[in-house]
């Protein structure tokens, strides 16, 4: 990647900063677009307020495309439990039935379905972590027929394993269960097509891999999804025409529309339609390639060190996220704290040290957290 899009991280100044799976720096870009709709609200009140709108809607069909959907299947939500929340309480549940998933999850992708077991007596079922690596034959073992969903992180947060969604969406489909994916610790770093891996459902959010502050979430409704999930939290803008304010028959908004309840996070959309332009414009298949290529050299050079990589490096289940541990005496924490008076910044995650670096980091960053470790 080239010193201009670096120039747009203005932390790369005086940090080597490797946590964007937790939260990531925006550009210079997004920023300023925040700053100037901040600016006309303060300057002009609601004149421009069709114009915010554009944007809002720029982003979303931005979004949309980076992933293979249509605009109209996309929602712009809070966060991603928000998103995968909407999804659990949208379904017609029957006690008996159950959802399978990964015990080691982040929590938003557990919480909605233990609500399911606690509200309806859904069984959930979860395989177990394998040596850093979801076993999908374990996972896919446990669907039956009364499987309704499948759900599961593109990547996981805590070990950096990358699933086969096409594998776990036929074997959904084979029982008629959905698939619903948690993308926050993919979009933007990695290729999606909710087509081609057969995604029904999926929720992320912005602030990692999408560079936009914290505060905007996006969800996805397949047209499968949408036959059986309604939505249960609605507004004004649920509607096809919203501004119809005494229209109360209209019927929900069409795809994922009506899951838009009202005013949003109006300046961080303008951040995220920032962001998502500039990620679009580097390409993603590029940033894939070139985070592939520093997690390579990074994994390459601890061989040998006192440190085993924990993450799975296989063809198909690497990704830009790469957990490591010591073999000797030090904890997760212990190094985290080592690096960062350096001014190098990854992440503690239980007994593991996550490394996750993005778009403009470069092989010398990569050089400088190797020579810090202890």
């Amino acid at each position: 990647m080239n010193e201009t899009l670096r120039a747009l991280f203005p932390i790369t100044e005086r940090v080597v900063y490797l946590n964007h799976a937790a939260i990531s720096p925006p550009p210079t870009t997004a920023l300023e677009a925040i700053n100037a709709q901040m600016t006309d609200v303060a300057r002009n009140g609601s004149i421009n307020y069709r114009s915010w709108v554009a944007v809002k809607e720029r982003a979303r069909r931005l979004a949309a495309e980076m992933i293979n959907a249509r605009p109209e299947q996309i929602a712009f939500m809070r966060n991603t439990s928000d998103g995968l929340s909407t999804i659990a309480n949208g379904m017609k549940w029957s006690a008996g039935d159950n959802l399978v998933t990964f015990r080691g999850e982040f929590p938003s992708n557990i919480y909605p379905w233990l609500r399911l077991r606690e509200a309806f007596g859904v069984e959930v079922r979860m395989c177990e972590e394998r040596e850093g690596r979801v076993d999908l034959d374990e996972l896919t073992s446990l669907i039956d027929e009364r499987t309704r969903v499948v759900a599961i992180s593109h990547v996981q947060y805590a070990s950096g394993f990358r699933a086969d969604l096409e594998r776990l969406g036929r074997a959904a489909r084979k029982h008629d269960a959905l698939l619903v994916v948690d993308l926050i610790q993919g979009m933007g770093a990695l290729p999606i097509d909710v087509e081609a891996e057969l995604i029904d459902a999926a929720a992320g959010a912005c602030h990692k891999w999408l560079l936009t502050p914290e505060g905007v979430g996006l969800l996805y409704l397949s047209d499968r999804a949408r036959e059986r999930i309604e939505p249960t939290l609605v507004g004004w803008v649920s509607v096809p025409n919203p501004e119809d304010y005494g229209n109360f028959e209209q019927g929900w908004n069409r795809g994922a529309l009506a899951w838009e309840t009202g005013t949003g996070a109006t300046a961080l959309l303008h951040g995220l339609d920032a962001s998502l332009r500039l990620l679009t414009e580097t390409g993603i298949e590029r940033i894939a390639s070139h985070l592939e290529g520093l997690t390579d050299y990074l994994c390459e050079r601890l061989t040998g060190r006192d440190y085993e990589i924990v993450s799975s490096r296989r063809a198909g289940e690497k990704s830009q996220i790469v957990c490591i541990r010591h073999k000797g005496e030090r904890t997760a924490m212990s190094l985290y704290a080592h690096l960062k008076p350096q001014n190098i910044l990854a992440a503690p995650r239980g007994d593991r040290l996550r490394i996750a670096p993005h778009l403009y980091n470069t092989i010398e960053d990569i050089d400088a957290l190797l020579a810090a470790l202890p």
